[in-house]
């Protein structure tokens, strides 16, 4: 494949995927809805059908955008050739999702199919697949799936976000930050609508910890510039819908979401390798999360 070319079939992914991104985005302005909103349920939890692994950064995006647009309630995904290896026949019509698989370079002579990660340092080539959802699938009979009580999900949660090791400080009206103290300030549990909606806040402000020079030293405004404060939040909502997901918690929008979902549209459709960006640190920032944890679940690509 020739260097032009390359670019192009890049180009043509960050496209399709930003593209479909644009588009949930698009379909809920209404509420300024975006596709790392989600009720806790399965669909929240993309994996892949032949790995039985979870999908990862912006494939988790795509494939929330996706189950958001079409109303699924699952979010077991698999290509065509996966689904007919599983006995089952993807309906006639279907629309696919497009993911893409990452894969590093392994030798010189194929640099110009390449293309460097989010910090440069590893050259990597993007390659598109199209999955299927479960519910676009004719004879594929679904496991059935323990859920946790909710007692027990917020348990997880509090325990999760006390494994950080973030000082969070309770009391006042605000929610925020603050780097040169390293804490996280909250209000108490009663000011908020629901648990859902505390433990959502409370992860928001510990992803903003997870930036912190001393932990994942994430620095946005060489890429975004003066849009580096919206790229951020759109990151750390990111992070916390993934966090989330896993722990089977709703990721309800926080109320001051619509005017930074606002500013972050224009920044995609500027630009298609913004989300892929934001994606990135957002699941880096998870895998950190993850680390602090007793344990951390393997993931699909």
């Amino acid at each position: 494949m020739s260097n032009t070319s390359s670019t192009a079939a890049r180009a043509d992914v960050y496209s399709r995927v930003t593209a479909e991104i644009i588009a949930a985005i698009d379909q809920g302005a209404g509420e300024w809805r975006a596709p790392w909103f989600h009720d806790g349920t399965g669909i929240a939890r993309p994996t892949n059908l032949a790995s039985g692994k979870r999908y990862r950064g912006i494939n988790i995006l795509a494939l929330w955008a996706a189950g958001m647009a079409a109303g699924y309630a699952d979010g077991l995904w698999g290509t065509y050739k996966q689904w007919r290896e599983a006995g089952a026949q993807v309906r006639e019509g279907e629309r696919s999702t497009t993911v893409v698989l990452w894969t590093e370079i392994k030798s010189s002579r194929q640099a110009n199919d390449y293309d460097r990660d989010d910090d440069g340092h590893r050259r990597m080539f993007a390659r598109a697949f199209s999955v299927f959802n479960v519910a676009q699938v004719d004879g594929y009979e679904r496991s059935v799936t323990n859920i946790l009580p909710e007692s027990q999900r917020l348990t997880d949660a509090e325990t999760f976000i006390a494994n950080l090791g973030v000082k969070t400080v309770f009391g006042g009206a605000e929610a925020y930050y603050l780097p040169s103290s390293d804490t996280v300030f909250m209000p108490e549990f009663t000011a908020f609508r629901d648990a859902a909606s505390f433990y959502g806040v409370w992860l928001h402000e510990n992803g903003h910890a997870s930036g912190a020079k001393h932990r994942l030293d994430r620095v946005l405004t060489s890429r975004f510039g003066s849009a580096a404060y919206a790229a951020e939040e759109c990151c750390v909502e990111i992070l916390s819908g993934l966090i989330l997901a896993d722990l089977g918690i709703a990721h309800h929008p926080r109320p001051d979401h619509a005017a930074y979902v606002a500013s972050w549209l224009k920044v995609l459709k500027d630009d298609p390798k913004a989300i892929f960006t934001a994606a990135s640190k957002a699941q880096q920032a998870a895998d950190w999360m993850h680390a602090q944890q007793p344990r951390t679940e393997e993931m699909a690509a």
